[in-house]
């Protein structure tokens, strides 16, 4: 068939799969819901130039895609020039993470709560993978990331759109890939003077084909055994649940042909394709010695190292699956394919031998092909690497800018403004604005809450248009992004709540005072300073007794009684409101006795106290480095006062001062009160 009878050029596309043993590369085009593959070639390295699926030598290597490629341009008559590749599961690291964002339940769940969650979810899952690879200077890249589940309130849910709750959730599978292992694929095709039009993981290609979306309800392991490694990704419940690799695969029953019987690796290779097919094998060894040894023989010298394959990709899968088995496997790739490797998988796994299975031309019925070679289990990543490339519309690495920063991702053609997000690392909380934490108090027996600020949003900017965060993002966008500002939450004094507060005047010997308020802090006495924190229990009262009054202004007297509003009571009588109370001073002298009530109540101005004198000053106590300091003659003090009334040379400095109330850091300016605690020494 010519290309020509059917398809403009642009229209096929040609996907390559890189392989630690073989470069398998196909042509093909999409015709309604069938893939038809027009050309095939595969060319086995002729050196080790890749190892395990990683690219070691990039010269070669590029040598081998050219030779495909010129194969494949002769069958179809035309030259090649964008190409569809996979990064092997070798290099691929996943993380599966849970995370939860409590949230206020008066409001909706959006879908900006909804990417959030999956943000928090990538950096958690990119933070334990740091954490794991601290030795490792490679950089790796979220190129992907999958939800297994939802969460609200702790209960499992397929959609939080649109719900209220207290708490969102998910679990989540996140993909990464080190930085230099998509540069030496990139680097492999600039050689062959070919464009990447899309870049997928292989075990992602594998398992498009081989397990299709109506499978992935059950638990199901997909199993590629190549050449140098063997890739395994687990579905349930209609999601992929893991990723993971060994190592090990088929080479390594080659090398156990190799040391049986003294072949080179090419003819080892040989005569493991030749075991299924043929009763008797004939080869020559190393020294020219002709051979002819049974297929039984091979496999009984083979089987330790078939076992030890099957063992490894066992325990993996039991790993993946969170310590048990799953209910089927399916193999593809040729190093699965020697009789009797399925049963080995099947009895490490205990189930059925019929539930480990090849899989091969069953899983390409969508899939028309010209040869029969396209039907066995070693095609089935490379037509999944084409037909990714065909659904994906040219998955590639892109650039855009953010922030005047250029940066390169991986384009996995449903790029949102949070893969950027997450990609640069800015933190998941600083993208939408909170409004400040609520201040919840009691006040005397009474709940009160004063309401959290609200803040500024987040500027986001795609292209000099605002735009929300899932925003679909594309090659060359301009995005500025800058953080949202969170509103504060409420800062309250007691002395805030005194000034609401009527003072409670009383007079003594004709004298007009306000009587200081007692305060009460989660049953901890606290002064006029003091800030209140979330869910404090406060009591501001002013319940005094005669004995109270007479202590609070330093006064004795010989009676056990005074005068309230001029009936006789004993000293544990409670004032009141306006009482008019009459000590008898016969025993002292009038003024002093005055002086001392009107200096008791000023040491306690901090509580609003005034008496009935005018423009008078305020005299209290405080303690200086250990030292009772009496401060007078102004109606206020700050900190830079206290230089007045100690021994302190301020003009000979021997370090830096530190200058401390109540044991935090003060600035000079700042107030003090009866009976602060205040340090000042030179730090050294």
């Amino acid at each position: 068939m010519s290309s020509g009878d059917i398809l403009d050029v642009n229209e096929y596309v040609f996907g390559l799969d890189i392989g630690t043993r073989s470069i398998v590369g196909i042509v093909g085009y999409k015709d309604n819901d069938k893939f038809n593959i027009i050309a095939s070639h595969t060319v086995l390295h002729d050196t080790r130039a890749m190892i395990d699926g990683q690219i070691h030598d990039i010269e070669k290597v590029a040598n081998t895609v050219n030779l495909v490629k010129q194969h494949l341009e002769n069958q179809i008559g035309f030259q090649l020039k964008n190409v569809c590749i996979a990064a092997a599961g070798r290099v691929l690291k996943t993380k599966e993470v849970h995370v939860e964002e409590e949230l206020d339940n008066t409001e909706l769940i959006t879908n900006n709560h909804i990417h959030l969650l999956e943000l928090m979810a990538i950096e958690e899952a990119h933070k334990i993978l740091n954490k794991e690879i601290s030795v490792d200077n490679n950089i790796y890249h979220c190129v992907g990331s999958s939800v297994i589940r939802y969460y609200l309130n702790d209960y499992t849910l397929s959609n939080l759109e649109g719900h209220k709750g207290k708490k969102i959730g998910v679990d989540l599978l996140a993909t990464f890939l080190p930085q230099e292992v998509v540069d030496s694929l990139y680097s492999v095709i600039n050689r062959c003077n070919l464009k990447v039009s899309n870049l997928t993981l292989e075990p992602i290609a594998a398992i498009d084909v081989a397990i299709p979306e109506q499978f992935r309800l059950l638990n199901i392991a997909l199993v590629d055994v190549g050449a140098g490694t063997s890739d395994i990704a687990i579905t349930k419940e209609g999601s992929i649940i893991a990723y993971g690799m060994i190592p090990m695969a088929g080479d390594e029953i080659t090398e156990q042909i190799v040391h049986n019987y003294l072949v080179d690796f090419s003819t080892a290779e040989r005569i493991k394709l030749d075991l299924n097919e043929l009763n008797i094998v004939t080869f020559k060894d190393i020294m020219g010695i002709s051979h002819s040894v049974s297929s039984e023989e091979i496999y009984e010298k083979i089987k330790p190292t078939m076992e030890a394959l099957a063992t490894k990709i066992s325990d993996k899968i039991i790993e993946l699956n969170g310590g048990k088995s799953t209910n089927a496997v399916f193999c593809v790739g040729g190093g699965g394919r020697l009789n009797d490797f399925t049963n080995l998988l099947a009895e490490k796994l205990v189930l059925p031998s019929e539930r480990v299975a090849l899989r091969g031309s069953e899983v390409l019925n969508d899939v028309i092909y010209e040869n029969e070679e396209f039907t066995n289990p070693e095609m089935v990543t490379p037509v999944g690497i084409c037909i990714n490339g065909l659904n994906k519309n040219k998955t590639d690495f892109i650039n855009v800018n953010l922030n005047g920063e250029e940066i390169k991702i991986f384009n996995n053609n449903n790029l949102t403004l949070i893969d950027i997000v997450a990609h640069k690392g800015f933190n998941h909380k600083n993208l939408i604005c909170r409004r400040g934490k609520d201040l919840n108090y009691i006040l005397n027996g009474e709940s009160k809450k004063i309401r959290g600020c609200t803040g500024e949003p987040a500027t986001i900017l795609v292209n000099d248009e605002p735009v929300s965060l899932n925003y679909p993002i594309s090659a060359g966008d301009e995005i500025v992004l800058k953080v949202a500002k969170h509103g504060s939450s409420p800062t309250l004094q007691v002395s805030d709540l005194v000034k609401e507060l009527e003072p409670i005047n009383i007079y003594i010997n004709n004298d007009k005072f306000a009587i200081p308020y007692k305060i009460l802090v989660n049953n901890n006495i606290k002064d006029m300073s003091y800030i209140i924190q979330n869910k404090d229990v406060i009591e501001i009262d002013t319940k005094y007794t005669i004995t109270n009054i007479l202590e609070l202004i330093n006064i004795s007297i010989i009676d056990d009684y005074v005068y309230v509003n001029n009936e006789k009571k004993y000293l544990d009588y409670l004032v009141k409101k306006n009482d008019e109370i009459t000590i008898n001073l016969q025993q002292h002298n009038n003024k002093i006795i005055t002086n001392k009530i009107e200096e008791s109540f000023d040491c306690n101005s901090n509580c609003e106290i005034q008496s009935s004198s005018e423009n008078k000053s305020t005299t209290f106590t405080v303690n200086v480095n250990g030292k009772e300091v009496i401060l007078k003659g102004k109606k206020s003090y700050i900190f830079v006062d206290i230089f007045d009334y100690i021994d302190f040379d301020l003009k000979n400095p021997k370090g830096s001062i530190s200058c401390l109330i109540n044991g935090r850091t003060a600035s000079y300016m700042e107030e003090i009160n009866l009976g602060d605690n205040i340090d000042v020494f030179w730090n050294k």
